[in-house]
């Protein structure tokens, strides 16, 4: 009789059960290894299983034994720990860019990588539904565009998106094509997250500035022919201090700015701009700290100074902090 073709695929089977069923807390023992692959078809013997599992184990699977009334074997380390998982998960579900489908089908992804009682540890700290998320599918794509775009040292052209306010429809607020439907033609140079968005960093070819891009609100992108322009003005950034400064990928001046800081809010100061930010002691006052950081001035920037009080005042340059008066005068104004 011919032998079970299925036979020669007895080593796949048996690493996705032991990939799938089993952990530091569930092992299994050689005769549930049989019935599990009697399950697929397979037929095996205990010996033969015994020279599977070296062969396994040679390959590089952690196969683990533990030794009580019977021997149970489970994997020890796989290329992802739950904690890893934990914060991977994490991240999905707190990242606006993604769509609540798309979340579900990575964390299914990742859930993929654990044992299957692993993976309901994980199922249980999924909380989708209601957060904040795009409604825009075609991120992935758009974001897989700009990524060949870069590779290709080629320039994009897209429709560019905005909420605009409907009064009297259902729908009260709906995405419309920005500058009249004109497309945008710019040099796409990073993509960054920020702020749980992914922009694009490019160079706007029109206005011979560098400009960020919402990517979740960017239509139907296609790569040119035309090859990027704005190399100049990139090589005088380090693009990672840059986005920092932005304040949201709000665009605005970049400037160097002074301020008086609270030593409390030096931990603000780091997670904001880094730990080789320019700081200095305040002479005139013990409990300060003067602090030199690069910004985009912006209203961004002026809300987020505005939410320190009086933990933080902005002494220079002269202009910014007249911007920044005129600015809390107007905030002012709408409460009497």
């Amino acid at each position: 009789m011919a032998k079970n073709p299925r036979q020669k695929q007895k080593l796949l089977y048996l690493q996705k059960i032991l990939l799938e069923k089993t952990d530091e807390q569930h092992g299994i023992t050689i005769n549930e290894l049989i019935s599990q692959l009697e399950a697929y078809g397979i037929t095996a013997e205990r010996k033969s299983l015994y020279d599977d599992l070296r062969i396994l184990e040679a390959y590089g699977l952690d196969i683990c034994a533990e030794k009580s009334k019977t021997v149970r074997y489970y994997v020890g380390s796989r290329d992802f720990q739950i904690s890893e998982l934990k914060l991977l998960v994490d991240a999905i579900q707190s990242s606006k860019f993604i769509t609540e489908k798309k979340s579900l089908e990575l964390i299914k992804k990742l859930e993929s990588l654990a044992s299957e009682n692993d993976a309901k540890r994980l199922q249980n700290q999924v909380i989708v539904s209601n957060r904040v998320k795009t409604a825009n599918e075609t991120i992935y794509y758009n974001v897989d565009t700009l990524h060949e775009a870069i590779s290709q040292n080629r320039a994009v052209e897209f429709y560019y998106n905005q909420w605009r306010l409907k009064l009297g429809c259902a729908d009260k607020l709906k995405l419309e094509r920005r500058r009249g439907g004109e497309r945008y033609s710019v040099s796409p140079w990073a993509l960054c997250w920020d702020d749980e968005n992914y922009y694009l960093i490019a160079f706007d070819e029109k206005n011979s500035q560098i400009r960020h891009y919402r990517v979740d609100k960017m239509e139907k992108i296609d790569i040119t022919e035309r090859r990027r322009s704005g190399v100049e003005e990139f090589k005088k950034i380090n693009l990672a201090d840059y986005s920092r400064s932005t304040f949201g990928m709000f665009a605005g001046e970049n400037v160097q700015v002074t301020l008086s800081v609270d030593k409390s809010l030096v931990g603000v100061f780091a997670d904001r701009f880094g730990k080789n930010i320019f700081i200095t002691s305040d002479k005139s006052d013990d409990s300060r700290f003067i602090a030199k950081v690069n910004v985009n001035v912006s209203e961004q920037f002026f809300g987020w100074l505005f939410a320190l009080g009086d933990m933080a005042a902005l002494t220079a340059p002269e202009d910014v902090v007249d911007k920044f008066k005129e600015h809390s005068r107007k905030v002012m104004n709408q409460y009497g």
